[in-house]
């Protein structure tokens, strides 16, 4: 669930599918299979199709606020000349036209006219690229106070830190076009991943290792000096005991029948063969990850 006042990073290679899954997000495009559902009275402003529809003739004061000298701001009314200081520009270049203006001043005038946009919904896509550093930063700073839902798209990590609240992850190289929602930015997705990965493969080197055999002793082995023993784990109960060599079976389980529920939401048309199941399975997915990161939590506390 997206709220009003998220920021959301969208993070993937190039070719994983980021637009297609912001217009799905958006409603502008309809899913295969499952259901979006979208607020009300959602306007969506977007950076990146505004540098194509700018008016290299027109002002810098027509271009923010056409036929008007004031603006619309964080809920207050400016005027446009005092709207253009803040965005860096001095009252004297008002009227200027904007193909006066260097590439990164372009760039400028047009986050002045998309946060002066009725809208509630921002979408960036890659919008640091040729922005200096002092427009940069006006950005960030203007993206933290933003009231309204972010959606961005960038690969410029500290930028994505400093504003996103929470980031949407391709995860197509667990399975085809799975994506995933994370807390935090960048380096938070960065955390919670490693640890997950590093969970699932001690998981399964312990369910590997039950099965194997223990290697005989050798015959005979040269005397050493003894190394200082290391401190005693806690000794775990036997109800403990029990429950960390179940673990191991039970995250294997919950695997398994994770994979099938994705086999079985791929299918089109399961959703008008038998809507109810779908709708199941649908909630059982987001209870197993849950279940999931709870096995893997348990299993390295009772490990320790």
């Amino acid at each position: 669930t997206i709220l009003r006042g998220d920021k959301v990073g969208l993070i993937g290679p190039n070719g994983a599918g980021k637009t297609t899954l912001l217009k799905l997000i958006l409603g502008e495009l309809q899913p295969d299979s499952g259901t979006v559902r979208q607020g009300s009275k959602i306007e969506v402003a977007y950076f990146d199709q505004m540098r194509s529809t700018l008016n290299l003739d027109a002002t810098l004061a027509d271009t923010i606020s056409p036929g008007s000298e004031w603006v619309e701001f964080a809920g207050q009314r400016k005027h446009v000349m005092s709207y253009l200081n803040d965005f860096l520009f001095s009252p004297e270049r008002a009227n200027s036209p904007v193909r006066t203006l260097s590439g990164g001043e372009r760039n400028r005038v047009l986050l002045a006219r998309l946060f002066a946009l009725p809208a509630n919904v921002l979408v960036l896509d890659e919008p640091t690229n040729d922005l200096d550093i002092d427009t940069l930063e006006l950005l960030e700073e203007l993206l933290q106070a933003y009231k309204g839902t972010v959606f961005l798209v960038s690969h410029d990590r500290r930028f994505l830190d400093n504003v996103v609240t929470s980031t949407i992850v391709w995860e197509g190289d667990e399975s085809p076009g799975q994506w995933r929602e994370y807390e935090g930015g960048y380096e938070d997705w960065k955390i919670q991943r490693d640890r997950a990965q590093a969970l699932r493969a001690q998981a399964a080197r312990a369910a590997k290792g039950k099965d194997t055999p223990p290697a005989a002793k050798p015959a005979s082995a040269p005397a050493v000096v003894a190394a200082p023993a290391a401190p005693k784990p806690r000794k775990l109960s036997y109800k403990e005991q029990r429950e960390l060599d179940e673990l191991p079976g039970r995250i294997e389980s919950l695997e398994s029948e994770q994979v099938k529920l994705a086999t079985l939401l791929a299918d089109a048309d399961a959703y008008t063969r038998d809507p109810k199941g779908v709708a199941t399975a649908q909630a059982r997915v987001a209870q197993i990850d849950d279940e999931l990161l709870s096995a893997m939590e348990r299993w390295e506390l009772l490990q320790r």
